[in-house]
């Protein structure tokens, strides 16, 4: 589970619910699109919030950035005992639906940055991290014209590693015989000591932001995305051949997808490669600075 270090949005950030074809998106908008527009989808039990420290070093950068919840993360809306609106293709129309209210000209809340101008080109860097990264594929796989980018985030070629798969399916397990809360207490009982000791570090309304984070998940999303997690098929091929510019970004080390895999699948792509040290599965909160640094030399190395 990915730790932000604050929800509170930074200053100048917009925290806005994003009107789409597909229903409503609750978003953290940033920057003005000087140089492009950014769409950045969350990893499996996490939010918008986990890019929170990207926004402001972004836009110094000169990049617009909008961090979303997909459907029924967090704010955004989905309902919570069917897990078929929350297949694999259904969340990738959901991002497509997502740039089409972004684009300007679009009727919807978010279809022009705050200066009244949109992603350059019409075309925006997509950006996901860990579960958000399998569902970024899908969307470029699915619609390849409307990006201009890919980054990978944390997301490896296929299923994730077996003793991950084991935590998961303990999770979907228990959703179906607990609620939420009682989740919730069974997870942080299992959490180690140590991420327990950097929470206690943290604060008690970081500690409640967490909490509250997971009650307003839909227990359907969660168990069909770690579904997913546990039986997506390695797509590599698919992607290389659409020649789209692809960045794979990960902590040194990492237990969901282990980082020499990490690295094999970069060499699949012919992609641009970074490794931000002192960082684990989510170098988006563990090292933002570092993080955003190496997205920005990407995105800017593209139009050089």
């Amino acid at each position: 589970m990915s730790r932000p270090f604050t929800f509170v949005p930074p200053s100048g950030a917009r925290a806005y619910r994003l009107g789409t074809a597909r229903g409503e998106f609750a978003v953290i908008d940033a920057g003005t699109p000087v140089k492009g527009t950014v769409l950045l989808l969350p990893g499996f039990t996490g939010s918008k919030e986990d890019f929170i420290s990207l926004h402001e070093p972004l836009a110094a950068a000169g990049y617009r950035t909008v961090a979303v919840d997909g459907r029924g993360q967090y704010q955004s809306p989905g309902p919570r005992d069917d897990e078929s609106p929350y297949a694999q293709g259904e969340l990738a129309q959901d991002v497509l639906a997502q740039l089409d209210a972004l684009t300007p000209g679009s009727d919807g809340p978010g279809g022009s940055g705050p200066d009244g101008s949109g992603s350059r080109g019409d075309r925006f860097h997509l950006l996901g991290h860990s579960f958000g990264g399998q569902v970024a594929r899908a969307a470029v796989l699915l619609d390849p014209a409307r990006f201009r980018s890919l980054t990978l985030v944390s997301s490896g070629p296929a299923e994730i590693s077996p003793g991950q798969q084991q935590r998961v399916k303990l999770l979907r397990d228990a959703l179906t015989v607990m609620d939420m809360a009682q989740v919730w207490e069974a997870i942080r009982a299992l959490d180690p000591p140590e991420d327990a000791e950097g929470e206690l570090d943290a604060g008690l309304d970081d500690q409640l932001d967490l909490r509250r984070r997971w009650l307003a998940n839909s227990p359907a999303q969660l168990a069909a995305a770690g579904r997913q997690l546990c039986e997506e098929p390695d797509r590599v091929a698919e992607l290389a051949a659409l020649r789209l510019p692809v960045h794979v970004l990960s902590g040194e080390s990492d237990d969901t997808w282990p980082v020499p895999l990490l690295d094999d699948m970069a060499a699949r792509l012919e992609a641009h490669r970074t490794i931000v040290h002192g960082a684990e599965h989510s170098p988006n909160t563990d090292r933002p600075s570092e993080t955003a640094e190496a997205l920005a030399a990407f995105w800017d190395g593209l139009d050089q």
